[in-house]
């Protein structure tokens, strides 16, 4: 662990971090045991990619924790799921505030059980001072959700008078994206081995760079978080350029 995490370079981190966070069920299913098991088995995981990321300084980590089809899985499920966020909230508070972690959220909370939604708001409450890294988890939320979600904000603004068609843009959606105050990832992992968004920051992933981990949800730990990052560090990320453009000196 300590041989990759020393191949990181502390000055080209990731600004955003995002994670699809994959595979508890086949996981758990794996070892005969019920798709609940592979959810509670992944607290450790979600741990460790917090206190890795707070530690070297990754200053956004997005976890896709709940999207909007979740809500088609058992009930029995689902349930379990809001509830093991709640005690999550609080069995992790004391490692939130020693990192200095910022806790926020994405997505249509309001449709969460209201014990969820209160487990948040003192989640969010408490944290509120950190000034380390920002914790956002996306909970009943889908990239499709929030581009729509803009849309409307959009349509409403021009039919009040309020906005000018013509300045509509890509800024101008972007600023009325559940993202709006953080910057788009720069890399979104994804674990046990499908490759997918899965509905996941689909207007903000544009330029994001991907790495698909075989690992499973539950069995990710730190030194998995360093070699996805180690691997972003390897790429040349052009924009649309091409790699002489990047060689050339930019003019003072």
């Amino acid at each position: 662990m300590q041989e990759l995490k020393e191949h990181i370079d502390k000055q080209r981190l990731p600004h955003h971090v995002g994670v699809i966070m994959d595979g508890n069920g086949r996981w758990a299913q794996g070892k005969g045991k019920p798709r609940v098991f592979g959810h509670h088995s992944a607290v450790e995981a979600v741990r460790a990619t917090v206190e890795a990321c707070a530690e070297l300084g990754v200053g956004y980590l997005t976890l896709y924790a709940f999207s909007t089809e979740n809500w088609s899985r058992p009930e029995m499920e689902v349930g379990a799921l809001m509830q093991l966020l709640v005690d999550t909230i609080g069995n992790e508070m004391k490692m939130m505030l020693d990192n200095g972690i910022r806790l926020a959220t994405i997505g249509d909370t309001s449709g969460l059980p209201e014990a969820t939604q209160q487990a948040l708001r003192f989640g969010i409450e408490q944290t509120a001072n950190g000034h380390g890294m920002t914790l956002i988890l996306a909970l009943n939320y889908s990239g499709k959700w929030d581009v729509a979600r803009a849309a409307r904000q959009l349509a409403l603004e021009v039919s009040a008078g309020r906005l000018d068609p013509a300045a509509i843009d890509e800024g101008a959606l972007s600023n009325r994206l559940s993202t709006h105050a953080y910057p788009d990832p720069e890399l979104i992992i994804r674990t046990s081995g499908e490759h997918r968004l899965s509905n996941f920051f689909l207007w903000q992933a544009a330029y994001a760079e991907f790495y698909f981990s075989p690992v499973f949800w539950p069995e990710f730990r730190k030194p998995d978080l360093y070699a996805a990052i180690v691997d972003f560090q390897q790429r040349e990320r052009r924009f649309g350029r091409t790699s002489e453009q990047l060689k050339q000196p930019t003019n003072p």
